[in-house]
């Protein structure tokens, strides 16, 4: 009835194999299946109630025969258990890795020569430093054909591949993670989802002083060709996020509202443009021209004459 290891090794052992197997046959992704799949968690935690269940019931089992045992075999049962466990394999294991010799066997590697009654041993190295040291050198051979003999990459190739790899992740990482943006990468959005979700911060934010339509009352006009602090997705996007004119313009919203949702309400409220709202507000600021705009080309014929208009005449001057 005596076990071959004990209940703090079984548990362990079993609950980290099934474990491995969960994380082995789960497809989750680059994330571990417990933390891609929480449902996961709570698997493993009944895996492992069930364990120490089953080792309860086995102990229940055992103390249950134990009283049908004569006194005799009562004895003998209590005085293997009280013996100490201890895995001799492993122990033995370890004691090779070491190289050492047990105290009895000193006598055969003592050095002659004391120092003030202080002996020495001839002790070897152990056996595991030595194997180590000798994969060192293999690893050193294999390097030094690699990349110094066969011209494998080179560590400034390595590292412009590294970069490289790690910036289109982030990028990939960027398309997904919305609340990254800031004036410098923000984009108009055209997407109707997103579209909807800038009117909706907007009739809650903003309409009290753009209005519903966009023709301004206490703010300006929306719908104009005129910005008092620059158009286009840039300009718009970092004026709702750090507000208007000291003292008399907007407030600044990026300690209210999340990167993407200003990128929302931004883009939503550039669609007020050229649209025709019932009271506009007269226009503020200056009439904005994009710098990024391609430049209109003027014909060849307009380069060699002017028109001139007068009251009553055309004038063509050539």
């Amino acid at each position: 009835m005596r076990n071959i290891s004990p209940w703090w090794i079984r548990i362990p052992v079993v609950f980290f194999l099934i474990f491995g197997l969960m994380e082995y046959f789960i497809d989750s992704g680059d994330k571990p299946a417990i933390i891609e799949y929480p449902i996961t968690q709570f698997f493993l935690l009944m895996v492992l109630l069930i364990l120490i269940g089953i080792e309860l019931m086995l102990q229940s089992i055992e103390n249950v025969m134990f009283q049908t045992l004569s006194e005799e075999a009562k004895e003998r049962y209590l005085s293997a258990k009280a013996k100490r466990w201890e895995w001799k394999w492993g122990k033995k294991i370890y004691q090779r890795s070491l190289g050492s010799k047990p105290i009895e066997a000193e006598g055969e590697i003592i050095l002659d020569h004391n120092y003030d009654g202080i002996r020495e041993l001839d002790n070897k190295l152990p056996p595991w430093w030595v194997w180590m040291f000798y994969a060192t050198i293999v690893f050193g051979v294999i390097y030094l054909a690699r990349f110094h003999v066969f011209g494998d990459y080179t560590q400034d190739e390595e590292y412009v591949t590294e970069v490289a790899l790690a910036e289109a992740e982030i990028e990939e990482y960027k398309k997904t993670a919305k609340d990254l943006v800031d004036v410098n990468t923000v984009e108009l959005l055209t997407d109707a989802s997103d579209l909807s979700a800038g009117k909706a911060i907007f009739e809650t934010n903003c309409v009290a002083c753009h209005m519903a339509d966009g023709g301004g009352g206490i703010g300006p006009n929306l719908t104009d060709e005129h910005w008092i602090l620059g158009g286009g997705i840039k300009n718009v996007f970092n004026t709702v996020s750090e507000g208007g004119r000291d003292g008399k313009g907007m407030v600044a919203w990026k300690n209210v509202l999340k990167p993407a949702e200003m990128a929302q309400v931004s883009s939503y409220l550039l669609t007020f443009q050229g649209t025709t709202p019932a009271n506009p507000k007269a226009p503020e600021g200056d009439i904005w021209i994009d710098p990024d705009a391609p430049a209109m080309e003027i014909p060849e014929q307009s380069k060699d004459s002017v028109i001139v208009e007068t009251d009553s005449t055309t004038v063509a001057v050539n």
